[in-house]
């Protein structure tokens, strides 16, 4: 069988940056790690159909900074942003620290590849059709300017007695190019016949790192083919 290796921890300071990005002495680390674990689980809790894809937190001596990626932030910021105050409150809680709450807006969920997996786990838990439910996704992608896009779903598809592995691609999904920023993320639908495992690739283009030039999360310029 061959080796695989996650492709966004593949490009980890080449042109993909940390979601957590802190420095820490001695037994600090632990502490700050599973601080973070418990954060990002808070706000899974409030976050509920606001279709956040990426919790980023940045810590600094009298402060934490949380940065939420989220398609909806209407619905996480709630009515005259109460819902924002109680959960920076229940942060600051949580940390015993003042924290800067920083929500942003995700323009085009239908290239994140989180939000596309949670979108064909809903459908599968519907009892949409998987493959119509995969067609579509990647239809979307290729749409909103993506370069290639593949999902791959396993399990009991269809409620069959025994799981399979099926995986549709369109257009170019290049995993061992470390210039190619490739978004991915994995998910599970849980049906009445077991959990239906869900994994998403997402190809926008290439990156050239070290070109003074942000393009959103990543140093670099996008090269169109």
């Amino acid at each position: 069988m061959g080796r695989k290796v996650h492709p966004i921890g593949y490009r980890l300071g080449i042109i993909q940056p940390w979601e957590a990005r802190w420095f820490a002495k001695n037994n600090d680390f632990s502490k700050n790690l599973n601080q973070d674990l418990k954060i990002r689980d808070l706000l899974k809790e409030y976050s509920g159909k606001a279709g956040v894809s990426r919790v980023e937190i940045e810590r600094f001596p009298s402060k934490i900074k949380v940065i939420v990626n989220t398609a909806k932030p209407g619905i996480l910021i709630g009515r005259k942003g109460e819902n924002v105050k109680k959960i920076r409150t229940d942060l600051e809680i949580l940390t015993g620290i003042k924290i800067d709450l920083d929500i942003k807006e995700i323009k085009e969920p239908d290239l994140d590849a989180y939000l596309v997996a949670i979108n064909i786990a809903g459908q599968i838990e519907r009892r949409v059709a998987y493959r119509r439910a995969m067609k579509r996704a990647i239809s979307q992608a290729i749409r909103q300017g993506a370069k290639g896009c593949k999902i791959e779903v396993a399990g009991r598809l269809g409620g069959a007695e025994m799981a399979r592995t099926v995986w549709l691609r369109e257009g170019r999904v290049p995993l061992q190019t470390l210039r190619a920023n490739i978004d991915f993320a994995k998910y599970e639908a849980s049906t009445t016949y077991g959990q239906i495992g869900i994994k998403v690739w997402i190809y926008k283009g290439d990156i050239l790192p070290g070109v003074e030039e942000n393009a959103e999360h990543t140093e670099g310029v996008y090269i169109s083919e």
